[in-house]
């Protein structure tokens, strides 16, 4: 017999809170939702030990390039230890540079 693949449920709140555009670059464009701690780190002894399921399922819903621009700025390590507020996010010179350049940028 061939087994039902479950699909993946998203967090009721990830659907209340998405918004229009970009919380970054103001655009209205796709978004994707950059969780503040990445997934990645959520098995890690430290993660499970100092967060709960809800504070790890916390993200934002922001455009792929300033996703992307996340991500090839800082490690998954970084984020979630240094970057893991949308306030931190936010006050980094190297991502306001970031989402500068990408505000310009086209809605495709």
């Amino acid at each position: 017999m061939k087994s039902e693949l479950k699909p993946r449920l998203l967090p009721e709140s990830k659907y209340k809170t998405r918004p229009e555009a970009c919380v970054f670059c103001q655009r209205k464009i796709a978004l994707t939702f950059h969780h503040l701690i990445p997934r990645k780190m959520h098995r890690r002894t430290f993660f499970r030990k100092n967060y709960d399921k809800q504070q790890l399922a916390k993200g934002i819903w922001i455009c792929r390039q300033c996703h992307s621009g996340l991500h090839k700025l800082y490690d998954e390590m970084t984020l979630a230890k240094q970057f893991n507020t949308l306030a931190r996010l936010r006050d980094d010179p190297a991502i306001q540079k970031h989402v500068l350049w990408v505000a310009k940028q086209k809605s495709v």
